[in-house]
C-alpha cells in the first residue's frame, strides 16, 4: 500500500508547499514594507490636529436639573420593562411589590409582599427620586442581597421612568 516512493512524494509535496508559503511571505513583506525595524511602529499616515481652539466645556447638570428635564410620557413607555414584575394600576403584587405611590413610600412598606431580607430589615428609609435613581442603576449597590437584579443603565430612560413614577405619586 505505502511504499518508499509514495512516502517520499508526500513529504516532498509538504516541503514544497512550505517553501512556496515562506517565499510568498518574504515577497509580501518586501513589497509592503513601510520602514522601521521589525516590530517597530511606524506611522504611515499622520492626521494633523488643530490645537489652537480650546475644546468646548462640558456643562455638568445637577440631578435636580436633569430630573426636571425628564419626560413622563417617555417614562410611561419605559414602564413596559417593569410591567413584567410590578403593577401600578392596582394594589396587587407580582414578582415584585406594587409601585402605587412608590415615591415617598418607606422602603419595604408594602404589607402583603414578602420582601427579601435585604429590604425587609430596612427601617426609616424612604424611596426618594434620588434613591430610586441609584436603585435602578444597580439595586445590589443600594441594598446588597436584594432579589431584584434588573438594571436600567441609560440615564435618560431612567430619569424618564422616574418622572413617570413620580407623576403617579402626586
Amino acid at each position: 500500500m505505502f511504499d518508499t516512493m509514495t512516502f517520499t512524494k508526500i513529504v516532498g509535496s509538504f516541503c514544497g508547499a512550505l517553501l512556496i508559503f515562506l517565499l510568498g511571505k518574504w515577497a509580501a513583506e518586501t513589497l509592503y514594507h513601510v520602514g522601521g525595524d521589525h516590530g517597530e511602529a511606524v506611522a504611515v499616515y499622520v492626521i494633523e490636529v488643530d490645537d489652537g481652539e480650546p475644546a468646548e466645556e462640558v456643562v455638568e447638570m445637577s440631578f435636580e436639573e436633569m430630573f426636571a428635564a425628564a419626560d413622563a410620557g417617555r417614562g410611561e413607555r419605559q414602564w413596559g420593562k417593569c410591567r413584567a414584575c410590578h403593577a401600578i394600576d392596582e394594589e396587587r403584587n407580582g414578582t415584585g411589590p406594587h409601585l402605587v405611590g412608590l415615591v415617598g413610600r418607606e422602603v419595604g412598606a408594602v404589607g402583603d409582599y414578602n420582601y427579601s431580607s435585604a429590604l425587609a430589615g430596612v427601617d426609616g428609609d424612604v424611596w426618594t427620586v434620588e434613591k430610586l435613581n441609584d436603585w435602578l442603576i444597580n439595586p445590589s449597590d443600594v441594598y446588597p442581597g436584594t432579589s431584584m437584579n434588573y438594571r436600567l443603565t441609560d440615564q435618560e430612560d431612567r430619569l424618564d421612568l422616574l418622572a413617570y413614577l413620580d407623576s403617579l405619586a402626586n
